[in-house]
């Protein structure tokens, strides 16, 4: 049966033994990083051999390609994106910025698909405040909760259009964390009134999409001692029941440093906490072991989920990419930010 987890693994091509584990542990899907990437060809290739070990065409590939600091598909063989908050920055009005959001959003899906990749762990919905760490920064899109929700949506339905799926993150908000939970667990204190009139409203408003990833974040006045991915308190009280998302929850990558315990602790601990999918970058053998046996199968609640979230899929719609890549580097001087 598939197990509920996304994997990573170690370079340009699967190794032996990274073949035995897939088709031993069935992962649902799994994710790249640059370290994975050299060619088109290599990529499509790698895409390809993927799919093979689990035997399921539509397996998903998930990548982080938002642009700015975290595109892990780059020059020369594609293009630079902007980050997050050069759409507000270029544009004369908030629709002018959901437009170019849009658009860089549909081109990221044409230059996706064309690999095998059927996910992007975009758009961040992160509201940033002054005290944030600058992990977030000018990935968010704006410092306005709203407005974050609007170019947010914007980009998530340009890669919808182009046949990808989004995972919105880092939900319910990463903005006001103080550290870069790659590194330490930030823990934010801001009030349940201020959390709920910022940091949660984008998400409220996105509620509707595919798929989301948790924070390695706790907010005190919620769950003074367990981070949004491991609590069950924040996932039941604020992610499902407040912000309504009602799609697939995915964790953050399971290997950061926020976490504490064993893999196969926090696997555990984030599966209890009511995440659907379990996710873990690094690709090291070991590592991928512990969480597989913290793991479950996909099935019940968690499985509808990750069926409707590939149900959203569909074919790409017709698009002019030349035109489309002129306008975006008009508009944003070299589509970089």
């Amino acid at each position: 049966m598939t197990l509920a987890v996304v994997l990573g693994f170690e370079g340009l091509e699967l190794t032996r033994a990274e073949i035995e584990l897939f088709r031993v542990a069935d992962p649902w899907g799994f994710i790249l990083f640059a370290r994975n990437i050299d060619t088109p060809d290599q990529v499509r290739a790698l895409t390809h051999s993927l799919r093979a070990t689990v035997g399921r065409p539509e397996a998903p590939v998930f990548v982080d390609q938002e642009g700015g600091r975290v595109q892990r598909l780059k020059p020369p063989h594609w293009p630079a994106y902007p980050a997050g908050a050069a759409y507000r920055r270029a544009a004369a009005s908030l629709s002018d910025a959901c437009d170019l959001a849009r658009l860089g959003g549909r081109l990221i899906a044409h230059d996706l698909v064309r690999l095998g990749v059927s996910v992007d762990c975009a758009p961040v919905a992160d509201t940033p405040a002054p005290e944030g760490h600058q992990v977030i920064g000018d990935r968010a899109f704006s410092t306005d909760p709203a407005e974050v929700a609007a170019i947010a949506r914007a980009q998530a339905e340009g890669l919808l259009e182009g046949g990808v799926l989004p995972v919105v993150k880092h939900i319910p908000g990463h903005g006001r964390a103080a550290a870069d939970s790659h590194l330490a667990l930030p823990v934010v204190t801001a009030s349940r009134r201020e959390l709920d009139a910022s940091d949660f409203a984008p998400f409220q408003a996105l509620s509707d999409l595919p798929m989301a990833m948790t924070a390695h974040v706790v907010f005190s006045a919620l769950d003074p001692e367990a981070p949004a991915t491991t609590s069950p308190r924040v996932i039941s009280d604020i992610i499902r029941g407040q912000i309504g998302f009602e799609g697939l929850l995915i964790s953050d990558d399971l290997s950061m440093e926020a976490l504490s315990g064993t893999l196969g602790a926090r696997a555990a601990a984030a599966r209890a906490a009511g995440c659907d999918m379990l996710l873990h970058c690094n690709g090291q053998m070991e590592e991928m072991r512990q969480v597989i046996a913290g793991a479950a199968p996909l099935e019940g609640a968690s499985a509808r989920r990750a069926a409707a979230a590939l149900g959203r899929r569909r074919a790409p719609s017709p698009f002019d990419v030349d035109a489309a890549r002129a306008r975006l580097t008009d508009a944003l001087g070299g589509g970089r930010g």
